[in-house]
């Protein structure tokens, strides 16, 4: 399996950037709940600490990557893969759902002070992290992503587990927002061009076949896109919008399912030129 696409990590709140990672729904935290009173508390339990330093002044960094089930589990993705996606071109193309919580000040073992991050992942996909060293470096290096993303921050990829600690300070609750904002965005001109833009295959079907369903998923065709860097994907309740640039391929589609928006991923198989997209029903 070879992918091209880049990182979904999220806090549950859109952001929108140029690439395709950074046009899909990013889940954000780090808002306070009277900002943006449709959220929830979670307190995160203690995973693991990592130790690293800033890359502009060498200061200590520790990121404390901390379990919950309140954050989603990423797509299934077997060892095989994620060695065959290590190797890849674009080794960020695996998105976990993840919490960035904003920076903190420590004292660490010496008294001296330092930066603290909390990063909140599914807790199945960390206690499968603690069983496979490879997925154990591949978290801790989509983590040190999402916090350069997100803080325009540039940290050392010379890291250490600490044995003897799984937190640096005290667990801090998290407030997550729960109702998404409306994610619809009008597409401009040159973008939406319908003299020229091709309606794409595409396949739509729920998990599982039988009983409620609990994911819809989008299989798109996009023959002669070479990268994920091409697409725009906004996902709306009940509605995606799917773009192509320049003027290759438009999908504006409603379905008969409430759409946990959020919580949608997507990933774009460059290999077979198929973008998926995976988004959990609330309601049908």
């Amino acid at each position: 399996m070879t992918t091209d696409s880049s990182l979904l990590n999220s806090e549950l709140e859109l952001q929108q950037q140029e690439e395709l990672y950074q046009q899909l729904l990013l889940q954000t935290m780090g808002k306070m709940q009277t900002e943006n009173p449709d959220s929830k508390v979670i307190r995160p339990q203690p995973g693991m600490c990592v130790k690293t330093v800033s890359e502009s002044d060498k200061q200590k960094v520790f990121v404390n990557i901390c379990q919950s089930n309140s954050v989603p589990p990423p797509p299934e993705l077997s060892r095989e893969e994620l060695v065959e996606l290590l190797q890849s071109e674009d080794p960020s193309g695996y998105r976990v759902p993840m919490s960035l919580g904003e920076p903190h000040t420590e004292v660490d073992n010496s008294s001296q002070g330092c930066t603290a991050y909390d990063v909140v992942i599914n807790q199945e996909f960390f206690q499968r992290c603690q069983k496979d060293p490879l997925f154990q470096q591949f978290v801790i290096l989509v983590s040190l992503e999402g916090l350069e993303n997100k803080y325009s921050l540039q940290l050392s990829r010379d890291w250490k587990v600490l044995k003897n600690r799984k937190f640096l300070g005290s667990v801090s609750e998290q407030n997550i927002r729960t109702k998404s904002r409306p994610v619809i965005q009008e597409l401009q001109p040159q973008e939406s061009s319908a003299a020229t833009a091709r309606r794409p295959e595409f396949t739509l079907f729920v998990e599982p076949p039988a009983g409620d369903p609990e994911y819809l998923i989008a299989e798109i065709k996009l023959p002669g896109v070479p990268s994920s860097r091409s697409l725009v994907l906004d996902v709306g309740e009940d509605r995606l919008v799917l773009t192509a640039r320049p003027s290759l391929f438009q999908l504006d589609i409603f379905h008969p399912f409430l759409i946990d928006q959020e919580n949608s991923v997507a990933q774009y198989n460059k290999s077979t030129e198929i973008l998926t997209v995976t988004m959990p029903v609330v309601s049908s």
